[in-house]
């Protein structure tokens, strides 16, 4: 088979397609016919030389995909060749072919095909892991989100607001917020020209975000404790404002509030199913029903990753980028 890989760590160049091994299914996995997958800021880590896979994954960059079930390892059950799937990975999207462990595939939800799937598992795991399984989100209450129109902040603007929160989020231009409003958020902050500290205690009456989704960083710490209420859950899922930052644990302490930083692509394979099955159980009914969709901003063939990673890296996109094999 061919997929993308990464001779030498470096720029988008670095991303080489290029011919490699076939894979085979083991125990308790499948082997997928991939059709599309999907670019997450992940990705531009490892061909940075940033973020390596966890150990046994598959050396090529991609953290979802969907497709076709081609093969059935020794031990599965309840799926069957041919099968439209998407899938959770911790590595090897960006390639023709990719096994699975059969605990992290979810169907195709119902009326969506198959290519727009791909934008789905790696948004949908993270976001209801962090917001609702970590932090606890609760209708009435409100949260904010940094980096509202990446897919990340796409899905969790739609999610909180299907579960009757309120959604404040966090974009660096106006047309960004627009698309964020049309998704269902309440409160709308341009970080270049606005404190969202102070944005959100004049919209809040002084009482701040129940529960914050950052992927920021150290760079946004100290000010994300400040917006939060009493009570509140600051989850960390990113780092592109660094990873060193001053706590306040006085703040904290007054305000009884809780900071988490987690991170999916390594857990044990038992949490990633846990986290897989609740989606299905919670997030695709959802879809399925129209309440929440995937945002695509654009599709790419996956010969040119490297066009893609410079979609990202500009943040000249509103939701997912997708590679079709």
């Amino acid at each position: 088979m061919h997929a993308i890989t990464i001779p030498e760590p470096g720029g988008p160049d670095a991303l080489v397609w290029a011919e490699v091994p076939d894979p085979v299914p083991g125990e308790g996995e499948v082997l997928v016919e991939v059709v599309a997958s999907a670019v997450n800021r992940a990705d531009l880590m490892q061909r940075q030389g940033f973020y390596d896979p966890p150990p046994g994954a598959p050396p090529y960059p991609g953290l979802e995909c969907s497709g076709r079930i081609a093969a059935l390892g020794p031990g599965v059950s309840g799926w069957a060749v041919g099968d439209e799937v998407c899938a959770l990975l911790a590595g090897g999207g960006y390639a023709e072919k990719v096994c699975v462990p059969a605990g992290q595939l979810l169907p195709v939800p119902d009326g969506l095909d198959v290519v727009t799937a791909a934008a789905l598992p790696e948004v949908t795991a993270t976001v209801w892991s962090n917001v609702f399984m970590v932090a606890h989100l609760r209708p009435g209450e409100t949260l904010l989100v940094h980096g509202g129109g990446s897919g990340i902040g796409t899905m969790a603007v739609q999610l909180a607001k299907a579960v009757g929160a309120r959604v404040a989020v966090t974009a660096g231009s106006r047309d960004k917020l627009e698309r964020c409003r049309e998704l269902g958020a309440d409160i709308l902050i341009d970080y270049r020209e606005q404190d969202f500290v102070e944005e959100l205690r004049k919209v809040t009456g002084g009482v701040g975000a129940d529960v914050i989704l950052d992927i920021v960083g150290a760079k946004y710490l100290e000010r994300n404790v400040d917006a939060l209420a009493v009570n509140g859950r600051l989850a960390i899922i990113g780092l592109q404002g660094g990873r060193k930052g001053e706590l306040d644990l006085g703040k904290l302490l007054t305000k009884r509030a809780a900071v988490m930083a987690t991170s999916l692509r390594g857990r044990p394979l038992a949490e990633k199913a846990a986290i897989v099955a609740a989606v299905r159980e919670h997030v695709w009914p959802l879809i399925a029903g129209g309440r929440v969709r995937a945002v695509v901003d654009r599709t790419m063939p996956l010969r040119d990753a490297a066009a893609a990673h410079r979609v990202l890296e500009e943040s000249a996109h509103v939701g997912k980028v997708l590679l079709t094999a």
